[in-house]
């Protein structure tokens, strides 16, 4: 075949994917500049991922039909369909010339395997090398995406990383044989913003030492202000809008292209205002976006009648290294003497870089980690005082919605079973028909219809499973909702809604919500106070305002300076950062010294000030 786009590297002509009797992607045409990073963004759902899955030849391994069309990899001398090819002749291409970074790194990653023969594998298959090589190429990778202790980390396994360190070990692996096209389907979506704009340089050096090309599929509208070229905007399978990233933010001219960039929050839009607001939201209304909803102030805190929730002097360590005869000796202080408390109706949000501790003390709150000192007290009874019954009844009272929603839900069950089983584990409700029914409207109550609850987990996108997650943890109406990156992995028009619904379930219901997450706008829209943590420490703690707008710890500051801003023509120089990453090693007896903390304002409170 001979080529018709020298400037291209890929070439999707006429796309046409089916699942059985529903075809999700219709006649979808697009190239790929060489040199170039194209966009492709739209609602959880549009036809994204399925797209770059059958760029891969992976969508049929999953059942998918290719109906029509054709997508032409570009070479010097010639050019190949990818869709005419057997799986063997594709797989020398895979990982080679086309690599691809995963949404969802647990699922990617062989649990059995560390993570330096992973990576090895990858090079002593496509570069011969040889495995002594390729685990020290392993170690460079994993300290060019700024990994703390690569030399460590090629030992462990993916259960012992976080979220975002894995998401890192999957981007590592994706750039290890140098690709022609790469392809990042939400490869952001678990990282912090710090890591986030350091893996965004990454791939701007790569992409210009290397010539190579990105396909980068991603429903952070700020991300694709700062990294992409073009854009392609996906509507239920179609191609609604195509062209230069700058005219698509300037001019957007679909109405579906609007009402999403309509939805994107802005860090800043708060700026003055001491508590969350909910406001209207942009809604397609016959074909044109409409603001819908109501504005209001989310004064819903309740702290007259003491704390909810009091965490006090909480550590947690996790044991990395023992002798022959089972002595620790090196550990790993994930979080060291955390204190805070969360009322009724407030919502407190954990923020802080990847591996900082989030996640450990929201799983150490949910009884999923054990402290190693510091206690743990809910509605003024310590959790080490508690009996099983009580304990028992914590689980009801406090929900946990998990960063990784396809690891979260059992493969073998419906969502519907999924959705009812704290019903039925509670007592809540004991009439099958009830529970249909209490099942049904969760799941419209978190944008899904009724309809989907026979379905299983793998027949929906990333960002419908995590509603899921979200209408299961609503169900046996608890007081206190941990949500562990709840919003990440759902597109801005979604994440809106959610983010009014939690406010809402507030407002209506008292809840309080614990909310860890790395995307500072969010953070800024609905938190009434927000605790800064790094390696194991809360840095800074204070009311949203004070937080962002009366900064005083400079790891606060670098957080915020490292949000991408949602417009193509605003690309902000950073100063990188100097010297390694802290390692979070360290031997029994050199733990970290707890920080010390100075009340710089009412409530504010600063480490080291």
């Amino acid at each position: 075949m001979k080529d018709m786009h020298p400037t291209s590297i890929l070439s999707i002509q006429g796309l046409s994917v089916s699942f059985g009797t529903s075809q999700v992607i219709r006649d979808l045409s697009f190239d790929v500049p060489q040199g170039r990073t194209v966009a492709v963004v739209g609602e959880s759902g549009s036809g994204k991922s399925v797209t770059s899955l059958s760029i891969m030849r992976l969508a049929d391994l999953n059942g998918a039909r290719y109906d029509s069309g054709a997508i032409i990899l570009h070479d010097k001398d010639d050019s190949t369909d990818l869709l005419a090819l057997g799986q063997e002749d594709v797989r020398s291409i895979r990982g080679k010339d086309i690599a691809m970074i995963f949404q969802e790194p647990m699922t990617s990653l062989n649990p059995v395997y560390t993570i330096g023969d992973q990576i090895a594998e990858v090079l002593m298959l496509h570069e011969n090398m040889s495995r002594q090589d390729a685990l020290a190429e392993a170690v460079r990778l994993l300290s060019l995406v700024r990994l703390p202790d690569a030399q460590g980390v090629i030992h462990r396994y993916p259960h012992q990383l976080s979220g975002g360190m894995r998401q890192r070990v999957m981007i590592a692996m994706a750039v290890a044989c140098r690709p022609r096209l790469l392809i990042a389907d939400e490869p952001t979506t678990a990282l912090d913003v710090t890591i986030q704009a350091q893996i965004l340089d990454i791939l701007r050096d790569l992409q210009a030492e290397l010539g190579m090309s990105i396909i980068f599929i991603t429903h952070d509208m700020g991300v694709v202000a700062e990294i992409a070229d073009d854009v392609v905007v996906m509507c239920r399978g179609e191609k609604v809008e195509e062209g230069p990233v700058e005219r698509i933010f300037a001019d957007p001219r679909h109405p579906y292209t609007r009402s999403l960039l309509s939805a994107v929050p802005k860090l800043g839009e708060m700026t003055g205002q001491d508590f969350p607001c909910k406001t209207p939201l942009t809604m397609l209304v016959d074909g044109e976006p409409r603001l819908v909803g109501e504005r209001r102030i989310q004064d819903t805190a309740q702290t007259a009648g003491g704390p909810l929730l009091k965490v006090q002097d909480l550590s947690v360590r996790f044991a990395l290294k023992k002798t022959w005869y089972g002595k620790v000796t090196h550990v790993c202080p994930a979080v060291t003497n955390a204190q805070f408390e969360i009322y009724p109706g407030e919502t407190l949000s954990l923020v802080g870089e990847s591996g900082s501790g989030k996640s450990t003390i929201a799983r150490a709150i949910m009884q999923l980690n054990s402290p190693s000192a510091g206690d743990i007290a809910f509605d003024g009874k310590p959790m080490s005082q508690m009996n099983l019954g009580e304990r028992q009844r914590l689980r009801q009272e406090i929900q946990y919605i998990f960063q990784d929603p396809f690891a979260s839900l059992d493969p073998r069950r419906t969502v519907g079973w999924s959705i009812a089983e704290p019903v039925r584990t509670h007592g809540l409700l004991d009439n099958d028909r009830d529970i249909a029914r209490r099942t049904g409207e969760l799941l419209e109550r978190v944008g899904l219809p009724a309809s989907v609850a026979s379905r299983y987990p793998h027949q929906f996108s990333g960002g419908q499973r995590q509603r899921i997650c979200i209408a299961r943890a609503l169900a046996s109406k608890p007081r206190l909702i941990i949500a562990d990156e709840a919003l990440s992995a759902l597109d801005v028009s979604i994440q809106a809604q959610i983010i009014n619904l939690f406010m809402d379930l507030q407002k209506d219901d008292g809840l309080a919500y614990l909310f860890v997450s790395h995307d500072m706008a969010v953070v800024e829209k609905m938190s009434h106070r927000v605790a800064v943590l790094y390696l194991g420490q809360i840095v800074e703690m204070g009311s949203r305002r004070q937080i962002f707008e009366e900064t005083a710890h400079p790891y606060t500051r670098r957080l915020l300076s490292a949000v991408p801003h949602p417009d193509p023509t605003v690309r902000r120089m950073r100063s990188t950062l100097e010297g390694e990453i802290p390692s979070t090693t360290r031997r029994i007896g050199e733990e970290p010294a707890p920080a010390t903390y100075t009340e710089v304002s009412p409530g504010h409170l600063v480490a080291g000030c």
